[in-house]
């Protein structure tokens, strides 16, 4: 790994208290909070940036935004953030089929119509290369209002930062998502699967 964690009192008396607050809430200190924490007002600013945007008064659903999370964490290939968001879809009262369907969406039937529109321009923003077309921009039209569309793309630009520095630091899951097999999509087309245990397995697509 290119960085490692610094024992927890190495680090400074404000970045220990959100370790703390992320003790109370997952029961656990998460492994990327120890990494950003070599950057301590790096990782104040971004722990505060997603706090507000994992707010009770935002505009958008607690499960889509989830959804959308997860869908991002699985295309950067981050097996921790898919872990971790996919057990907050869990906790969020979505079917544990549906979590599993994620990411073969387009073929699910379990998706809403705001749900598609907004996972269709969560992966446009996602996979270089790709451009939000107008029909995308028309699918978010009829669905979010203006402040629901610039949060959406503030939430997917902030999840696109997480899971890529995740990702590029090798951050393992660390056994949030309890549901047998969730995947992250695989550079080979195949899929590898978080399971209860928090380990990938390599499975076909």
């Amino acid at each position: 790994m290119l960085v490692t964690p610094k024992p927890l009192s190495a680090y400074p008396w404000f970045i220990r208290l959100f370790f703390w607050k992320q003790k109370r809430s997952y029961g656990k200190v998460l492994e990327p909070g120890l990494l950003w924490g070599r950057s301590p007002w790096v990782f104040a600013a971004l722990a505060l940036l997603y706090g507000a945007l994992n707010r009770r008064g935002s505009p958008l659903d607690p499960a889509l935004r989830s959804l959308v999370t997860v869908r991002i964490s699985q295309i950067n290939h981050c097996a921790f953030c898919v872990d971790v968001n996919a057990a907050t879809l869990e906790k969020r009262g979505v079917a544990a089929e549906k979590i599993q369907a994620l990411h073969r969406w387009r073929e699910s039937g379990d998706f809403t119509a705001a749900e598609r529109a907004a996972l269709d321009y969560a992966e446009a923003v996602t996979r270089t290369g790709e451009a939000v077309t107008s029909a995308m921009a028309a699918a978010l039209t009829e669905q979010f209002d203006e402040d629901q569309r610039a949060e959406l793309t503030g939430l997917i630009a902030f999840q696109n930062m997480s899971s890529k520095f995740n990702a590029a630091l090798e951050v393992p899951p660390q056994g949030f998502c309890h549901l047998p097999e969730v995947t992250v999509d695989g550079v080979d087309g195949g899929v590898e699967a978080v399971g209860a245990e928090g380990k990938g397995v390599k499975t076909d697509a």
